[in-house]
C-alpha cells in the first residue's frame, strides 16, 4: 500500500504534464457513468416478472431515489474528504475512489439478485456516491497545480469526461444487458458486475499514471506576473476553513447553484418540454424519437462546453466569463417563449443547445474560478465544499420546472404548448440574481491568506 502514498507520486524531472489529463480522464468518464444510469429503471421494475412488472416488483418511484441519493452523497463526500484528499494526495483518492464507486456496483448486484432495494442503495447510492465525490474532485485539484497557467482548459478535459461519461456507459450498458440476459433474468446484476471490474481496472489506470508536481515547479514560459498583476488571481493561499468563512466563498456558490438550477431543471424534461411545446399542430409537432434526438444534441453541447467555455475563460478571465453565462442566459430564456409561439424549432433548439453549453462550462469554470480566488493549497477541499451547490440546484431546478407545469397544467388550465412560458421567465430572473452575486466578487482580503503547511507524507 506504500504504492499509494504522496511521496511515491511526485514526478521525477522532465516529467510531461500532458500525461495528466488521460489519467483525469480515466477517472471521470467511469464515474460519469451516473449520468447513463436512467438505462437501469426500467429493466429494474421487472426483476421478478423479467417481461413485465410483477406485483412484487419496484416502482419506478422506488428506482428514481438511487440517482439522488448517489449526486447527494457526491457533494456530501466532496465537502467532508476534500481536506483528506489534499493531504493524501490523488493515486490515494483515486484507488479509494475505484473502491467505493466499483464496490457499489458490486454490492448492488447482490441487492438486486436479493431483490432488496436497500443494498441497491448502499451500493450505488452511498458507496457509488462517496466514489463520485473522491474521484470528481481530485483529479480536478491535481490538474490545477500542473496547468497554473491554463487552470480552465485543464479543469475543462476532466470535467468534460465527466459529460461525456454517459456517452460511453449508456449503449455499453444496454449492450451489456441484452447479452446477459436471459428469459429468468433481465441481466442487471451481471451488468453491474461487468461494469465493476471493468471500472475498477480503468480507474486504477488513471490512479497508477497519475503524479503531482514538485514543490517549486513551475511551467516553462509561465508568466507568474502577469498573474500577480490581475486583481482576480491570487499567488496567495487561503485554507479550506478559512475559504467558507468569506464572502467569495458564498458568492461563488450562488453563482454556481443558480447557474446550475437553471440548467439541470431544463435538462431533466427536456424531451417533454420540446414535444409539449411544439403540440399546437400546423405540422410542426415533434415526436418522440425526435425529442430523443433533442435530448442527445443537448448532452453534446453539455460535454463541448465544459472544455470551450473553461478554456475561453483563461483568455477573458472566470468572471467575465460567468457573466457571459448569466447575461447570454437570460436572454436567451426570455426569447424561448417567443421561439415557442412562431413555432421555430431550429431556434429553439439553438437557444437550449447554447444555455447547454453554458451549463456545461459553469462546472468547468468554477474549479479554476477557486484557484484564482484561493490558490492551489486546498483547491480540492475547497471546489469539494462548493459542490453542495450542485446537491441543492439538484433539488431546486427539476423541482421548480416539474411543480410550475404541473400548478398550469392542472389549476390554470394552460395548454401545453404555453406551460414553460412561465418556467422560463423565472429562470431568467435566477440568472439576473446569479449575475449580481457574480459582479459581487473581489479578492479574497489578505487576512484570510495563510502559508501552505508541510505536506503530511505517507499520511
Amino acid at each position: 500500500m506504500s504504492l499509494l502514498d504522496r511521496e511515491r507520486t511526485v514526478a521525477a524531472p522532465g516529467y510531461d504534464r500532458w500525461l495528466l489529463p488521460p489519467a483525469a480522464l480515466a477517472i471521470h468518464l467511469c464515474i460519469g457513468q451516473i449520468y447513463a444510469y436512467s438505462v437501469f429503471n426500467e429493466p429494474m421494475t421487472r426483476l421478478i416478472g423479467v417481461t413485465a412488472s410483477a406485483p412484487d416488483d419496484w416502482s419506478i418511484t422506488t428506482v428514481g431515489w438511487i440517482f439522488s441519493i448517489a449526486l447527494f452523497c457526491l457533494g456530501a463526500s466532496a465537502a467532508l474528504f476534500g481536506k483528506w484528499v489534499e493531504r493524501v494526495g490523488p493515486r490515494r483518492t483515486m484507488f479509494t475512489s475505484a473502491l467505493f464507486f466499483c464496490g457499489g456496483f458490486a454490492v448492488a448486484a447482490v441487492g438486486v439478485r436479493l431483490h432488496s432495494i436497500w443494498l441497491v442503495y448502499l451500493g450505488n447510492g452511498l458507496l457509488g456516491g462517496i466514489g463520485l465525490g473522491l474521484g470528481y474532485i481530485s483529479p480536478v485539484s491535481t490538474l490545477i497545480k500542473w496547468f497554473p497557467d491554463r487552470p480552465g482548459m485543464a479543469t475543462g478535459m476532466a470535467i468534460m469526461g465527466f459529460g461525456g461519461g454517459a456517452m460511453v456507459a449508456s449503449p455499453l450498458s444496454v449492450e451489456l444487458m441484452s447479452f446477459w440476459s436471459t428469459p429468468e433474468s433481465v441481466g442487471v446484476a451481471e451488468t453491474f458486475l461487468s461494469l465493476a471490474l471493468l471500472y475498477f481496472l480503468l480507474m486504477n489506470f488513471g490512479a497508477w499514471i497519475v503524479r503531482v508536481p514538485a514543490e517549486g515547479w513551475s511551467p516553462e514560459g509561465w508568466d507568474r506576473e502577469k498573474e500577480d498583476r490581475d486583481p482576480m488571481i491570487t499567488n496567495a493561499n487561503v485554507d479550506a476553513d478559512s475559504a467558507i468563512r468569506t464572502p467569495q466563498f458564498w458568492l461563488l456558490f450562488v453563482v454556481l447553484m443558480l447557474n446550475v438550477t437553471a440548467g439541470i431543471g431544463v435538462l431533466g424534461q427536456a424531451s417533454l418540454m420540446i414535444q409539449e411545446t411544439f403540440s399546437g399542430g400546423g405540422g410542426r409537432a415533434v415526436t418522440a424519437s425526435a425529442a430523443a434526438g433533442f435530448v442527445g444534441l443537448l448532452s453534446l453541447f453539455n460535454m463541448a462546453g465544459r472544455f470551450f467555455w473553461s478554456s475561453l475563460s483563461d483568455r477573458i478571465g472566470r468572471k467575465n466569463t460567468y457573466s457571459v453565462y448569466f447575461l447570454l442566459g437570460i436572454l436567451l430564456y426570455v426569447a424561448v417563449p417567443q421561439f415557442g409561439r412562431m413555432g421555430s424549432v431550429v431556434l429553439f433548439v439553438a437557444a437550449f443547445a447554447v444555455i447547454m453549453s453554458m451549463y456545461g462550462g459553469g462546472f468547468a469554470t468554477i474549479p479554476a474560478y477557486l484557484k484564482d480566488m484561493f490558490g492551489t493549497f486546498q483547491v480540492g477541499a475547497i471546489h469539494g465544499r462548493l459542490l453542495l451547490a450542485w446537491s441543492t440546484a439538484a433539488l431546486l431546478g427539476p423541482s421548480l420546472v416539474n411543480y410550475l407545469r404541473a400548478y398550469q397544467l392542472n389549476e390554470l388550465g394552460l395548454p401545453p404548448s404555453q406551460v414553460y412560458s412561465t418556467t422560463m421567465y423565472i429562470m431568467a430572473g435566477l440568472l439576473l440574481v446569479g449575475l449580481l452575486a457574480n459582479l459581487a466578487v473581489r479578492p479574497v482580503d489578505a487576512r484570510h491568506h495563510v502559508a501552505p503547511e508541510p505536506v503530511e507524507v505517507g499520511a
